[in-house]
């Protein structure tokens, strides 16, 4: 078993309702990411991406065959990332409302952290 450099914790269930929506195989494949993200010092760019310009959101990036998910998240402290939504990727631009999803998410779990 790999050591964890991070955990991964989820924020409210977003994730868990988009990840119950998706093909037992494509599960597999989304579990081998966040493997990665938790126990890699460095985690390749083709798994994760910081997306520009949003203040510290990061994709996780599934792909099988020509099929892409993307899965929201972000560091908190460092180590944690907060998995948020996740959906499938139909075009090469991440949809805006998907990235604005994830922003408000964001918000909401530093507002409720501070409560």
């Amino acid at each position: 078993m790999n050591q964890k450099v991070r955990e991964v914790v989820e924020f409210e269930n977003h994730f868990s309702e988009f990840l119950k929506q998706q093909p037992v195989r494509v599960q597999n494949k989304i579990f081998k990411v966040i493997e990665a993200i938790e126990t890699l010092e460095r985690v390749p760019s083709n798994y994760l991406k910081m997306l520009v310009g949003t203040n510290g959101l990061y994709e996780a990036r599934i792909q099988l065959g020509s099929d892409i998910w993307r899965v929201f998240c972000f560091f908190d402290n460092g180590k944690l990332v907060i998995l948020l939504n996740g959906f499938t990727k139909k075009s090469q631009k991440t949809p805006k409302n998907e990235i604005d999803k994830a922003l408000r998410l964001m918000q909401k779990y530093y507002d409720t952290k501070k409560k």
